[in-house]
């Protein structure tokens, strides 16, 4: 149980409508900003403003997955305004107020750093990352199946990276019949894929094995679909890319060149945002009750 911690949620999308849910369950005192499209029975549920709120309070701060930009804005999905967060309203908070987010970026790091809170980066946890693959991956292969005009059956995948995401993601695609390669480095991630029975393919040699591949799957988050990459690629190919931003991939020059290229960002919100939450709302439980 949370013990009437006093948690302020600002933003996010319907993920979070899962983890409101799952803390007011364990005894949160929950006060939400950003949600004034919607409306909520619980008493312990008050919806405000950063204006009107005492943040002397506050024992938690819960931000979106995508955190803020880099000017402070909240992505808001249920908001009318605009939603920016400041270094003094950390400033207003107990000593002990932590602050969790999906993932950070220079401006949450100056604030916290500069009024000394804590701040938390959920997605750099392993069970969170490990977690939140699962609907990735399911989502990736929704969204190549209304892509494609062929069956995944049978298809040729290339999966860029071997990490926490790309072992679920070609997990998945293999299970579903799909012919699939994994594009690594290490003799480590070699050894693995191949005892997985899959087919390693070194990066170096990335444009020698990829004429024929039908599906691109890219989770390496620095620039390896480059423009060779793609000129060795058929027009008909398809590219996925689930690196976070800027990607992996020169979606302009695949643009120029035909072959479709998605940034398929925040898939687990998109496909299965109840299921994503409750893994959110599950890591925080833990963290909070710490």
């Amino acid at each position: 149980m949370l013990n009437n911690q006093k948690l302020l949620i600002i933003g996010g999308d319907a993920r979070y409508l899962e983890v409101i849910d799952k803390l007011t369950a364990e005894g949160a005192a929950i006060f939400l900003i950003g949600y004034g499209q919607l409306r909520f029975e619980s008493p312990s549920i008050r919806q405000t403003d950063l204006d009107k709120l005492d943040m002397s309070m506050i024992d938690a701060i819960i931000l979106p997955v995508g955190g803020t930009n880099i000017a402070g804005e909240i992505r808001a999905n249920y908001a009318d305004e605009t939603i920016y967060l400041s270094e003094d309203l950390f400033e207003q908070t107990p000593e002990h107020c932590t602050i969790y987010t999906g993932t950070s970026n220079s401006f949450l790091d100056q604030v916290s750093a500069s009024t000394n809170r804590r701040l938390v980066r959920l997605f750099t946890r392993d069970d969170m990352a490990i977690f939140n693959s699962i609907p990735t991956a399911e989502g990736a292969l929704n969204l190549a199946m209304d892509e494609l005009d062929v069956t995944i059956h049978g298809s040729n995948v290339m999966i860029l990276g071997f990490g926490r995401v790309g072992i679920t993601v070609a997990r998945l695609f293999d299970a579903v019949g799909a012919d699939v390669r994994v594009g690594v480095r290490s003799a480590a991630d070699i050894a693995r894929i191949t005892e997985m029975g899959l087919k390693p393919i070194q990066l170096g040699n990335l444009e020698k094995n990829i004429g024929d591949v039908d599906i691109c799957i890219n989770t390496i988050p620095h620039r390896i679909i480059d423009s060779s990459t793609i000129l060795a690629m058929e027009p008909s190919s398809l590219i996925i890319d689930l690196a976070s931003k800027p990607g992996g991939t020169d979606f302009e020059f695949a643009k120029k060149h035909g072959i479709k290229a998605v940034h398929a960002l925040g898939l687990p919100g998109k496909t299965a945002p109840k299921s994503a939450g409750r893994i959110i709302a599950q890591v925080l439980l833990e963290l909070l009750g710490e």
